[in-house]
C-alpha cells in the first residue's frame, strides 16, 4: 500500500499560549485517508509559559516526530521549510484617549509636512503666475485655483492610499500595503534566520 505523504508548511500561524500545535494545524497534507488520520493529530509542539511571542518549527523536525509514528511513510515536502508560530496573548483594551492622541500626532504632522512642502517651492507664487496667466488678473488670493488644488490634494490622497477610512476603492493593493508587506517578509525572513535554531551552527557546538 502506497504510503506517501505530500507536506506543505504554512508560511505563519496563530496560537494562543498553552495550546498544543498539530500537524494539521501547520501543513497542508495529501495522502490516502488512512495515512492522514494517522498523522494529523500528532503533537508538533506544545506552546509553554517560557515562549515570547515567536516560536519557529522547522521541517526536519516535523518529518522526525512522523518517523516515530509510522518510519514507512515516504514524506514528499514542498513550500517553505519553517513555519513561523506567532504566539497571540489577550490584547489591551483599547483607550480612546490614545487613539485620539496618535490620530492628532498623525493629522498635525501630515499638515506640517505638506506645508513645509508648499512653501519650499513657493506654491502661492505658482498659483498667482498661473492665475495671472489665465485670467490677466493679479490676486494675492487666488481662490478658483486654491480651492480645487486643495481638494485635488485630498482625493488624491485617498486614490493613493486605496482607501476611504475601512472600505477599499478596488482591489489593487495600496503602495502603502505593498511595503507593509515587504517588510513583513524581511521581518520573517530574519526571524527565520535568528530563531531558528535548526538552521545555524556555532563552533562550541557538539
Amino acid at each position: 500500500m502506497d504510503k506517501s505523504l505530500y507536506l506543505r508548511l504554512r508560511h505563519r500561524i496563530q496560537v494562543n499560549p498553552n495550546q498544543i500545535v498539530r500537524l494539521e494545524d501547520v501543513a497542508q497534507l495529501v495522502a490516502d485517508s488512512r495515512t492522514i488520520d494517522k498523522v494529523r493529530q500528532m503533537e508538533i509542539y506544545h506552546v509553554n509559559v517560557n515562549d515570547k511571542s515567536i516560536k519557529i518549527l522547522d521541517v526536519m523536525r516535523i518529518i522526525e516526530e512522523i518517523h516515530l509514528i509510522d518510519k514507512n511513510i515516504d514524506i514528499q515536502t514542498f513550500g517553505p521549510a519553517q513555519t513561523i508560530v506567532e504566539i497571540v496573548y489577550k490584547k489591551k483594551q483599547f483607550k480612546p484617549i490614545f487613539f485620539i492622541a496618535v490620530w492628532l500626532l498623525l493629522f498635525l504632522g501630515a499638515a506640517l509636512a505638506i506645508m513645509n512642502f508648499h512653501e519650499d517651492v513657493s506654491m502661492r507664487v505658482v498659483h498667482q503666475k498661473i492665475f495671472k496667466t489665465i485670467t490677466g488678473l493679479d490676486d494675492e488670493k487666488p481662490l478658483l485655483l486654491q480651492i480645487p488644488y486643495s481638494i485635488g490634494l485630498g482625493l488624491g490622497m485617498i486614490l493613493f492610499f486605496n482607501h476611504v477610512f475601512r472600505k477599499r476603492i478596488n482591489e489593487e493593493p495600496s503602495p502603502l500595503e505593498v511595503e507593509m508587506f515587504n517588510y513583513q517578509q524581511d521581518l520573517d525572513q530574519y526571524v527565520i534566520m535568528n530563531e531558528n535554531k535548526e538552521s545555524s551552527k556555532n563552533i562550541n557546538d557538539n
